[in-house]
Order: C-alpha cells, then sequence, then structure tokens
C-alpha cells in the first residue's frame, strides 16, 4: 500500500535587474516604475538616488537666469553677474527674456544690454532724443563736408555759374548737379545729404552711432523727416555737434525749433541670437495693422532693425503667412528657429542677406512652454500641446509616452549631460512635478515637485530658480550649501497580472546598496485595493549590501512600494512565482 503523492506546484523565478525608470501606465514596462521621488538614471541598470542639490543663494524677486563666463540673473529689477549688482538696477518687475549676444547679455521686454567684459558698456537699446534750438541746414557729402548753396533753376544756368552747384528740376524731377570746370558741364551728383547742425545744443549725446537707422520728426523740410540712415554723427570724437542724412533740400537755413531723433526696436514675442544677429518675431496689432513677422537685426548691431543699406548686413524682415501667435525661439545648429503651437519656421541665413524663410506643418511648442525648448547634443526638446517631442530638422517625434495621459502645460527645460529636465504642471491639479529624461537611454525619472522658473547652464553646471523660494539650485550639487539627507520612493507597476493562470507569489527579494546611516520602508498593495500594507523597514549603520525576503500573501497581483532615506541603489527585485491552472 503506497501514500498518494502530489506533483509539487511549478515555480517561476522573475529576476529583475535592469530598471527602465518611470512609466507612468497601467501597463507599464518590465524593470519600469510608476511612480518615482528623487530617483536618477545616473548608475543604469541600477535604481539610484539622485545628486543632492546645493543651494547657491536666494533672490529675492526673481526675473530670469543666464550662463556665460559667469552666472547672470535678474533679481529684484536689478541685473547681477558673478554675484555682483550691475549698473542695469532699473528693470521692470516680471520674467525677462535673457539672451546672449557675444559678451553681452540682453535683456527683453526692458530692450537693455550689459557687457559682461566692459562694465561701462551698457544701456538701452533704443534711444529718443529732442534737440531744441537753432538747427542750420546745409547740403554735404556723406562725410559731413558741406558743399554749397544751390542755385535753383527750371532751365539751363547760365554760361559762367556762379555757385558751384546746380538743383536741375527742368525735367520734371529733381536732381543735383555740380559744375565740372574739367568738363565744362554739370555733372549729376548720384546720392545728396543734408547736415543738420545744432547751434544751441552742440554735442549731441552719444546715444547714436553712424549708419543708426533711425526716425526723424520736427525737422524744417519734410525730406529731412522720416525713417533715415544717420551717415554721419558729430565731426570728430571731440564733436557731436551735427547729424548727416540723405535728402535733397532746396536751399539751406537756419531754423528755431526742435527735432526729435528716435532709435527703436520692433516689439518682439520671443527673441534669440543667431549667425551674430539678434531675431524676434511677433503676432498682434500694433494699433495700425495686424503683424505677423519675423524679424533680424543688423550684422552684429542688436540695436538697429531698421538699417537698410544695401547691404548684406542689413536688417531683414519677413511677413509670415501661417495663423496663429508665436510659441517659442531658439537658435538650433545655427539657424533661427521659430514657433507655433501647429508649426516650425525656420530661417536659413544667407552671406549674401537672402535670407530664406522655410515652413513645416507639424507639431509645434505648446502656448506658454517656450521655455521647454533646449537642445541636448544636436537634438531640440520641447513640450508640444500634446506631449514632449524630439526634433532634427525633419518631422518632430514623441518621447514623452511614459509620462502617462496626464497632461501638462507651462513646461520649463533646461539640460545638463546628455539629461533634458523638465518642470511642469498638471493641468487639472495645478501640482508641479520635475521630470529628469536620460536622452542617451530613453529613460525617464520623475524627481520631486520642483517648479524651476528658469535653468542655464555654466561651468559644466545646471542651475534652476525654485519659484517657490526664489532659490538658486545646483541640480548637481557641484557648488552652494548641499541638502540634508535625502528622501526619495519608487513604486512599481501591477506584478504579475501579465500571467493569466491561477498563482501565487510565494517570495519577493530587495538587493540594494545602502550607505551608512540609511533606511528604507516596504509597503505592499493587494489586487489594487485597499490601503497599502507596511511590511517591513531596515536601516544599516554602515555601509553595505541588503538582501530583505518579504513574504506577501496570496492575490491576483501586488504593488511594491520601497520608501528611503540617504543614499542607496536598488539591484534587483526577484520574484518566486507559483503557477497552477487557468481555472
Amino acid at each position: 500500500m503506497q501514500f498518494p503523492f502530489l506533483n509539487p506546484t511549478p515555480q517561476t523565478r522573475l529576476v529583475t535587474d535592469r530598471f527602465r525608470g518611470y512609466d507612468h501606465r497601467l501597463h507599464a514596462a518590465e524593470g519600469s516604475f510608476f511612480d518615482t521621488e528623487n530617483l536618477s538614471a545616473r548608475e543604469y541598470p541600477l535604481l539610484c538616488t539622485r545628486e543632492k542639490r546645493g543651494t547657491l543663494t536666494v533672490l529675492e524677486d526673481p526675473g530670469g537666469l543666464i550662463g556665460k563666463d559667469s552666472l547672470c540673473w535678474v533679481a529684484d529689477g536689478t541685473l547681477y553677474v558673478n554675484h555682483l549688482a550691475t549698473p542695469v538696477n532699473d528693470l521692470s518687475p516680471g520674467e525677462k527674456q535673457l539672451v546672449s549676444m557675444g559678451a553681452y547679455v540682453l535683456i527683453f521686454p526692458d530692450k537693455k544690454y550689459y557687457n559682461t567684459q566692459d562694465p561701462a558698456d551698457f544701456g538701452s537699446m533704443e534711444a529718443d532724443l529732442t534737440l531744441e534750438g537753432e538747427v542750420r541746414y546745409t547740403l554735404c557729402d556723406a562725410d559731413g563736408a558741406e558743399l554749397g548753396a544751390p542755385v535753383v533753376s527750371a532751365s539751363e544756368p547760365e554760361n559762367q555759374p556762379n555757385a558751384a552747384l546746380w538743383l536741375d528740376t527742368s525735367g520734371g524731377g529733381r536732381v543735383l548737379r555740380r559744375y565740372s570746370e574739367a568738363q565744362r558741364l554739370w555733372v549729376e551728383l548720384p546720392q545728396v545729404y543734408t547736415k543738420l547742425t545744432f547751434l544751441s545744443l552742440g554735442r549731441v549725446p552719444a546715444l547714436f552711432s553712424r549708419y543708426d537707422g533711425v526716425e526723424i520728426s520736427g525737422a524744417a523740410f519734410e525730406e529731412v523727416n522720416g525713417s533715415k540712415i544717420l551717415y554721419a554723427v558729430g565731426g570728430g570724437d571731440q564733436e557731436r555737434d551735427c547729424i548727416v542724412v540723405a535728402g535733397l533740400i532746396e536751399q539751406g537755413a537756419t531754423v528755431e525749433g526742435s527735432v526729435r531723433l528716435r532709435r527703436r526696436l520692433p516689439e518682439m514675442d520671443f527673441v534669440c541670437e543667431a549667425q551674430n544677429r539678434l531675431w524676434g518675431c511677433r503676432y498682434g496689432n500694433d494699433g495700425e495693422k495686424n503683424i505677423n513677422e519675423i524679424y533680424a537685426s543688423a550684422l552684429g548691431d542688436f540695436k538697429n532693425f531698421r538699417q537698410y543699406l544695401g547691404l548684406s548686413g542689413d536688417s531683414w524682415t519677413a511677413s509670415v503667412g501661417s495663423d496663429g501667435p508665436w510659441t517659442g525661439a531658439i537658435n538650433y545648429l545655427g539657424r533661427p528657429t521659430f514657433f507655433k503651437e501647429n508649426r516650425i519656421h525656420q530661417v536659413t541665413v544667407s552671406a549674401s542677406g537672402a535670407h530664406r524663410l522655410d515652413e513645416t506643418v507639424c507639431r509645434g511648442v505648446q502656448k506658454g512652454s517656450h521655455k521647454s525648448l533646449q537642445v541636448v547634443g544636436e537634438s531640440l526638446y520641447y513640450k508640444s500641446a500634446g506631449e514632449v517631442c524630439v526634433w532634427q530638422g525633419g518631422f518632430p517625434q514623441p518621447v514623452g509616452a511614459a509620462l502617462g495621459d496626464i497632461a501638462y502645460d507651462s513646461a520649463v527645460g533646461g539640460s545638463i549631460d546628455g539629461r533634458y529636465y523638465l518642470s511642469q504642471r498638471e493641468t487639472a491639479t495645478g501640482n508641479w512635478s520635475l521630470f529628469c529624461f536620460d536622452t542617451e537611454r530613453g529613460l525617464w525619472y520623475r524627481e520631486d515637485a520642483l517648479h524651476a522658473l528658469c535653468f542655464a547652464a555654466a561651468h559644466g553646471e545646471l542651475y534652476a530658480v525654485d519659484a517657490a523660494s526664489g532659490a538658486v539650485l545646483a541640480m548637481k550639487g557641484s557648488v552652494g550649501e548641499p541638502e540634508e539627507k535625502l528622501s526619495w520612493m519608487a513604486e512599481s507597476g501591477l506584478l504579475d497580472y501579465q500571467t493569466p493562470d491561477r498563482k501565487y507569489l510565494s517570495r519577493l527579494t530587495l538587493t540594494l546598496r545602502m550607505a551608512a546611516g540609511a533606511r528604507i520602508t516596504l509597503w505592499l498593495r493587494y489586487d489594487s485595493e485597499g490601503p497599502w500594507e507596511k511590511c517591513g523597514m531596515l536601516a544599516l549603520m554602515n555601509n553595505g549590501t541588503a538582501v530583505i525576503p518579504i513574504r506577501p500573501r496570496r492575490c491576483d497581483h501586488v504593488q511594491l512600494r520601497i520608501c528611503g532615506e540617504g543614499e542607496a541603489r536598488i539591484c534587483a527585485i526577484t520574484r518566486v512565482l507559483e503557477t497552477g491552472s487557468d481555472l
């Protein structure tokens, strides 16, 4: 007689030793986590805590941040360079667009500039000056040398002219001619200039330079008013009592009055620097007409957007036919690139000045997420209306599927060491989250609830301004006051729901390497119901490796939450699964 024999239940050993980061989808990939906090892929395939951040300083009313040879920021209406206040201290409240162009920091919408290599070189990009008193108007050449008084005639002048110039009106127009003794005839002067000498005022302040594009009003002659180029300002280094503009007046005069000179920049929604020019875009109404345009400054001169000399380095303007407001601008691989929510417009810069504007109908930048634009390596990342995209010049591709179905907006981006940081707001709740995307491995991690006002990289460090506290944070922790003990968390998706058979998770083992003083707490939730149940806690006094076994109760599927404090690395999660029939 024999005892009955039961066949042993087959067991399957599943080991997860490659961790795939954040995946906020119910059907998450093996090795990924439904939620994470303060974890990183820097030691992939292990799962480790992120670097401790450093606090550099705390700003009052922060407005912007930019990285150059020194870290620069705007706070309380003042521009700071390397922690030192600059004379640019009358800025308006609110967020700024800071643009680097050579040694200059350009500040918008205030239209101010500061030279980080020459502290005496700063001021406004625009200029507005009214000169009052006696103004003498004379004809001159482009350098300001006066030509004398013309003879006005509708027919041929006298055989022996008593003046060197003749204003010829016989052809229905007006042509200025000079008498040539050698040729014994009157030779046309193709370009004529008018010199305005300000007798009462004397020196013209050094707000204007040669070849500035200006608006002139109040002049005694209509030929002088309007959009003009300043071909000369003053007679030399020590004398700035005159200006020279193109314009043909019939006779010289000295008139008492006032003349207004204005050098203006167009209102621009977004700006960037590319190919030694300042570029901008504008959508709206200026009070007279609707505007949908892209602008470029003169070559090497961010102050002049109306300099038209007929040269390759002139200013440039293009009207755009696509509808909708602009949502962002960036220099991508040397080409100024402008975005709408459903368009990408890119300018091909020509050395001859014949720039070309290209249009791609595709996913553009989400409105309000213009700060998400970041070049990582040679790829451009940004937040579109529906997802995070990467663009390399063709059509954008989505890379944010792991973020789940949650709608986000107001995204702000930064990048360092091949990592793309994205601080964005959950549209439904208003809660903020900071995500980090490892572009080389394609892994996302949610770090914490940081609302970053802006990011800037300088000297191998990525800096961020905490919008809540005004603190300037060093994201890698290379400078500043480091954080205290770091708290972290990893929450798995649904474990073992993929198997339809009757099953029993007999054992779950967690393998970690922990630093001295670190501690972890483990929680389980069964079958997606009920509260989280605490199933263990461990603290180490010294550095070491810990192997933690867990005996879960029988269930269809389970979720694991690991909470910790201090530095730790999760090496592996092992599951022993017993399966039976499918009934």
